[in-house]
């Protein structure tokens, strides 16, 4: 089971192999959007490489990447239905992004590099652990972006009213795109030198 952390701490998608970063800096200036974000690609990243590899030996080589686009676009679609059906606010805040998910370089990257030559079980668990990877990083970025840039955290206030009282002011930079970037760049500095520590 150990193989298949990775992705959550040396092989995370957005950290190390710097894959899926679009949305990572779209959709993390609130926490709630950021999770359905992330539990959206988790679970069609789980799902398609689930599919894939139990279809791999009867996809014929030459049209493999039309039928990868075909189940990650059914399953996008999918997605973007229940979304609209149950947190119809959060789909609004999240716009065109969860179309984008079938563009995501992770998916598309688990299905050609492990679900095409690998049994279903662990494709699935691949998939899983490589949308959590990328889920992780969105939690933290929003968390961060919420809560100095709006002090607040899931929409409820966090910081005292008392330090707005006492001249407290929230980070207006922390909502917009840039920071998410500097944000990004800060965790993966972090990451490499935790890396080069243990070695």
């Amino acid at each position: 089971m150990k193989k298949y952390l990775g992705p959550l701490s040396k092989e995370n998608p957005i950290l190390v192999q710097v894959l899926g970063v679009c949305s990572a800096l779209a959709v993390t200036a609130q926490l709630k959007p950021a999770v359905v974000m992330a539990l959206s690609v988790t679970v069609v990243c789980a799902l398609s490489n689930l599919i894939i590899s139990l279809l791999r030996n009867t996809i014929p080589s030459r049209v493999r990447i039309m039928v990868q686009l075909l189940v990650v676009s059914s399953l996008v679609i999918a997605v973007d239905q229940f979304l609209q059906a149950y947190v119809f606010e959060i789909s609004r805040m999240l716009s065109v992004f969860v179309g984008l998910i079938i563009t995501n370089c992770i998916i598309m990257g688990r299905l050609e590099a492990y679900a095409l030559s690998h049994p279903p079980v662990p494709s699935f668990i691949d998939g899983l652990m490589n949308g959590l990877g990328y889920g992780l990083v969105l939690v933290v970025v929003g968390t961060i972006r919420e809560l100095l840039g709006s002090g607040t955290l899931w929409g409820c206030q966090v910081v005292p009213q008392a330090f707005y009282e006492a001249g407290y002011m929230n980070n207006g930079l922390m909502i917009l795109p840039p920071m998410a970037l500097i944000i990004v760049g800060a965790l993966i500095w972090i990451l490499n030198a935790k890396q080069n520590k243990v070695k």
